[in-house]
């Protein structure tokens, strides 16, 4: 079990410097590595993806609290932004999880692959929306936290990957977008985790040690880790090549989703 916990930290520290870097949450290189790791501890084939998707959840929770603060401080976050776009956000959430229980492992997982694939071509080809408005109303910005929090939980991503090329588009500075969509990650994933730890508490065989779909042995090893590291991205998001990181980090990002969905379509 040490070599898990160890495994768990690593993927961490990885994925909490890249939140707080690009404010994506961390979920898109979370997913691949935990299926690959509770496939690899014997856990239900046809729950894996489940399990991996509400653990990414409930992680990012941490890591955007963390990252968040650190933008808070250098001023990035939008906080009426934040505040109009939530009540769509949860709402999107909420249902997102209950979808995503309905889904087969296998379907979720070629679901995840095509999304990662997309963002990976627009990190890789350093796609910026051209800026044409201003930001919506209220109730417009809330459909759009709605859009937003269903498909973040169906893949379980904190939603960056979404709002910063919504905000830019709306003529809202690339920083201040990094930083606001950060604190919209919290009630993603706060929204999140209630949802896959309510549509998974029946089900049954899940391992010992998880509350729904959450498996909290996950949660602790990668929230430890990402708390300390995304503020460390949060930060350097000022300071390094943002557009030449998203390319390296796209690069990884498609190795491994693919390497997830093959060992999604190889198990019996």
């Amino acid at each position: 079990m040490t070599i898990w916990w160890l495994g768990y930290i690593a993927l961490g520290t990885f994925a909490g410097f890249f939140a707080g870097l690009l404010g994506i949450g961390g979920g898109s290189v979370m997913v691949p590595l935990l299926v690959m790791m509770f496939a690899a501890q014997g856990f239900p084939s046809a729950e894996v993806m489940h399990l991996a998707l509400g653990t990414s959840m409930a992680a990012i929770f941490f890591t955007s609290i963390s990252s968040v603060r650190t933008h808070h401080a250098h001023g990035a976050v939008l906080w009426p932004i934040v505040a109009r776009i939530t009540p769509g956000i949860v709402l999107g959430t909420l249902l997102g999880t209950h979808i995503a229980s309905l889904v087969p492992t296998k379907a979720l997982g070629l679901i995840f692959t095509i999304f990662i694939c997309y963002v990976s071509v627009q990190m890789i080809l350093n796609i910026k929306p051209k800026p044409h408005r201003e930001m919506p109303g209220t109730l417009a910005t809330s459909m759009v936290g709605a859009f937003i929090g269903g498909l973040s939980c169906l893949v379980a991503i904190g939603g960056g990957v979404l709002s910063v090329p919504f905000m830019t588009w709306c003529n809202v500075k690339v920083q201040n977008a990094i930083g606001t969509s950060a604190a919209i990650g919290f009630p993603i994933a706060l929204g999140g985790a209630i949802g896959y730890i309510w549509n998974g508490w029946s089900v049954a065989g899940l391992p010992e040690g998880s509350l729904g779909f959450v498996y909290l042995p996950a949660v602790i090893g990668v929230a430890v880790a990402s708390i300390l590291t995304a503020p460390i991205g949060a930060r350097k998001t000022h300071q390094l090549p943002v557009a030449t990181l998203k390319r390296v980090f796209a690069a990884i990002l498609l190795v491994l989703a693919v390497k997830m969905l093959w060992s999604l379509f190889s198990a019996p």
